[in-house]
């Protein structure tokens, strides 16, 4: 099923406005969120919130909302009694526009040895600054491109970007270079592992989407997921952080329309779904020779689901959590 129009093609909200005050507290707050703040020759700010810098779990909470488009809360709450002591929660009334046109991370970004003058370099970005650029197929989908006179960009990355790429993203948002933020969110640190964990929401919008529901009918979301340690080893970091979601995601959706249609949506969501559930992410991806591609894709999902469909009050419950899996990867008893 989709949408007769694009879902937020009557919306004038501007992501990168909205979070342009979150970027000023974390810029602000610098020195107590453990973040390192400088500035290319060119004037474009660059925030290590992991490589060089400690990074913190309060910063990471904020990144998450700075990469929602100011569109979602995320904070903690805690949850020993469910088997980990640490979850984080994220919110949002604008779920498609605050996950999918904003916070996934669907910008691809790269350079070769020859333009960076040594190592090359790849990343995916989220954030706001994306729907500047509007670059991903998409946008074109959704109905949405943000204007704006600031941008900010989120890169999960161990050291800063070239200047080669800095020069595409400031051609590509049409931004000066004094306008555009960059958040460096290594998953191997604390800020890093908080924000990916904080994507819990924006992992069931991306798999609603590739199921080919109405986006347009999705009006709410709430979600949870326990979040790890992070590891110093990177793959084992990015095990843990998606692992969190496939195996301790948990997603409510507010919905509206056909009652056939959320509960199919119920039902297909799951991450056990999926050939591929039941063991480890950094397992799978090592199996695969690190090919994300070569992963069944109905693995990027929140293990527990429920869709509320607001034209008729009826909910639908599909999934489960798989603490034991979890405490088994994580978990070493005293």
């Amino acid at each position: 099923m989709t949408d007769a129009r694009p879902p937020l093609a009557t919306s004038s909200l501007s992501v990168n406005d909205l979070t342009r005050p979150l970027v000023e507290r974390l810029l602000a707050g610098a020195e107590a969120l453990e973040l390192n703040v400088a500035r290319f020759d060119n004037g474009t700010c660059i925030v290590d919130a992991g490589i060089a810098a400690r990074g913190s779990v309060t910063a990471g909470l904020l990144i998450g909302e700075i990469c929602m488009g100011g569109l979602g809360r995320v904070g903690l709450r805690s949850g020993a009694d469910e088997g980990w002591p640490t979850w984080v929660e994220v919110r949002s009334s604008q779920p498609v526009l605050a996950c999918l046109a904003s916070q996934y991370a669907g910008w691809s970004l790269a350079a070769s040895k020859e333009e960076t003058g040594g190592k090359k370099f790849f990343s995916l970005g989220s954030g706001p600054a994306r729907a500047l650029a509007a670059k991903e197929a998409l946008f074109a989908e959704l109905g949405y491109r943000d204007r704006s006179d600031t941008g900010v960009l989120v890169l999960e990355v161990d050291r800063p970007p070239p200047q080669v790429v800095i020069d595409k993203l400031l051609r590509d948002c049409n931004l000066r270079a004094d306008a555009l933020t960059l958040i460096l969110t290594p998953t191997t640190s604390l800020a890093g592992t908080t924000q990916v964990v904080a994507r819990v929401l924006e992992v069931a919008l991306h798999k609603a989407h590739e199921l080919g529901y109405a986006l347009g009918n999705i009006v709410e979301g709430v979600a949870t997921a326990p979040l790890p340690a992070p590891s110093p080893d990177g793959v084992v970091a990015m095990g843990r952080t998606n692992d969190a979601i496939l195996y301790g995601g948990r997603v409510h959706l507010s919905v509206r329309g056909d009652d056939a249609a959320a509960r199919q949506l119920a039902l297909q969501l799951p991450s056990r779904n999926s050939r591929d559930y039941g063991r480890s992410f950094a397992d799978i991806f090592k199996e695969v020779e690190y090919d994300f591609y070569k992963i069944d894709g109905a693995l990027f999902a929140p293990a527990e689901v429920w869709v509320s469909n607001l034209d008729s009050g009826n909910t639908w419950h599909a999934g489960a959590l798989n603490m034991a899996l979890l405490q088994g990867l994580w978990l070493q008893e005293a």
